[in-house]
Parts: structure tokens; C-alpha cells; sequence
């Protein structure tokens, strides 16, 4: 099946195609993002693909068979898998049952897999404080490190920092505060840690900016071709494959998700017997 085609749900195709609409409409207002939404349509059309029946005549049975079924690699679907299939369908039946158009959710009936959680990925301190010492300090380098120091000391995720424009940061004297959009459209505010902020300062001084007059449009990243558009998420991560394996680290998309204190700052940027 094409899964850019919205399965024919028969009879009543237009209605079930405009439930299915608003759904993927309100996932993506509420995260901010298209990617979620994809994921959703992806799984949704090809659940209905298989059982070829409409919403209304959906049974328990029909989505724990799915959920159990193996993918298109032919592999049995993990726990986790088996858990995120039976999500994403509840969360569809309980959007039909808020618009009074289903009575009850099938999926209630089912019991979800137990999970044993992962073990976290991540950089140590020690870790961190390689990969900074093969970025270099030309003006790109200086932005790279900028972005690194952002990440490991906020805790947000790539696509977040990597959105982040001059607008989002509130300076107030030595200090700084930056706004964010996080999951499911979450809107709030931190205090920028003082090495990621001096770290920002030193890139835009590098690229011949001001952070206290740059417009409120403009990122925080410059790139030597858009200035104003900033450096996209997959040419960072490009380069930071690049200092990982420099770096002699196990290439990694991930960064430490740190809780930002005092002591673990000192310790990334200055290690013991450095100072």
C-alpha cells in the first residue's frame, strides 16, 4: 500500500478520511513537529490496510493480532514495538471518542507488554570534555562547541537547541534565559547555564554579531552561506560525527541528557588537574 494514500474506509470513506485529518491535525498542533505525525499515519493507515474494516467494526481482537504481527522486516515485534502499535491506535479511538464518534476504545480491553527500560545513552564528563578538545577554534568551531555546551548542559534535544533563534534567549546583565518548545507543545523557560551562554557569545562575536541587537528571527548558529537561516540539524550532525570519531568515541547522535548544576559544569569543562 501507498502510505501516502488515506486508506478508503468504503461507505462512509469521506467522513472517516476527515476524522482521520483533524486527528493528524491536532498530534502535530500539540508537538510542534511533523515528524511524530508521520509516524502516526504510518502506523494507522497500515493497521487498517490489514484488517480492512472501519473504525466502527474495529475489534480487540483485530488490533492485538496487529500489534502482535511481524513487520515488513519479517522479525516478531519487540515489546516495545508491540507497545507503541497499541498506543498509537488507543490514542486515535480516544480522539473518535471525544468527537462523539465512536462509543468505546477496543483497545482498553488490551494489556499492554511489560518493558524493561534501557540503559541510558550518553557521554560522560570525561567524554565531553574530549569531544570539545578536537573542535576546533576557527568561527564554524567556535559555533560547534556553542551547540555541544547548549546540549549537554540544557538537556534539550537536538531539534530543539538547533531551532533556537536570538528571540529565545532573555538576557538579564551576566545571566540569560531561554525559551523552549519541547513535547507536545510544551512552552516554558530556563536559566541558560553561563558556559553554554559565554560559549553563544564567543561564535556570534566570531561570525561578527551581537547577541544584545540580532533580530528576534535570526539563529543563534550562523552558517558561512545563510546567515540568518542558521546551520540545519543534519550538517551538525554530520560535523559532530566527525569530532566523535577524533575524538576516538563511538560515533553517537546522543548527547548526556545532564541536569544542569554547578559541580558537573566544572567538572565537563575542567576536568581534575586541569585547573
Amino acid at each position: 500500500m501507498n502510505e501516502n494514500t488515506i486508506v478508503n474506509f468504503t461507505d462512509t470513506a469521506t467522513g472517516w478520511q476527515r476524522a482521520f485529518y483533524a486527528f493528524l491535525a491536532e498530534k502535530e498542533q500539540r508537538s510542534g513537529s511533523h515528524r511524530p505525525v508521520e509516524g502516526y499515519s504510518r502506523m494507522l493507515q497500515d493497521f487498517f490496510g490489514r484488517s480492512g474494516k472501519q473504525p466502527d467494526n474495529v475489534t480487540s481482537q483485530d488490533i492485538f493480532v496487529y500489534a502482535h504481527s511481524p513487520g515488513l522486516s519479517g522479525k516478531q515485534p519487540s515489546a516495545i514495538t508491540i507497545g507503541a502499535r497499541i498506543a498509537c491506535i488507543s490514542s486515535f479511538f480516544r480522539f473518535l471518542i471525544r468527537m462523539d464518534i465512536v462509543l468505546s476504545n477496543p483497545c482498553d480491553k488490551l494489556q499492554r507488554p511489560q518493558t524493561s527500560p534501557s540503559t541510558p545513552r550518553g557521554l560522560s564528563g570525561d567524554q565531553v570534555h574530549q569531544l570539545l578538545e578536537v573542535v576546533p577554534d576557527s568561527t564554524l568551531g567556535l559555533r560547534d562547541r556553542a551547540i555541544i555546551l547548549t546540549l549537554v548542559l540544557t538537556g534539550r534535544r537536538r531539534a530543539e537547541v538547533i531551532g533556537m533563534k536570538a528571540g529565545n534567549l532573555i538576557l538579564n546583565g551576566d545571566r540569560a534565559y531561554y525559551t523552549y518548545r519541547g513535547k507536545g507543545g510544551k512552552q516554558g523557560h530556563r536559566e541558560l547555564p553561563q558556559p553554554a551562554l559565554n560559549a553563544i557569545r564567543a561564535s556570534l562575536v566570531a561570525f561578527g554579531k551581537d547577541l544584545a541587537i540580532m533580530p528576534a528571527d535570526e539563529s543563534l548558529w550562523p552558517s558561512l552561506s545563510h546567515h540568518s537561516k542558521g546551520i540545519t540539524s543534519g550538517t551538525f550532525y554530520d560535523n559532530l560525527q566527525k569530532y566523535f570519531r577524533k575524538a576516538g568515541i563511538a560515533p553517537s547522535g546522543v548527547l548526556s541528557v545532564f541536569q544542569y548544576n554547578y559541580p558537573l559544569c566544572q567538572r565537563v569543562l575542567y576536568p581534575p588537574g586541569t585547573q
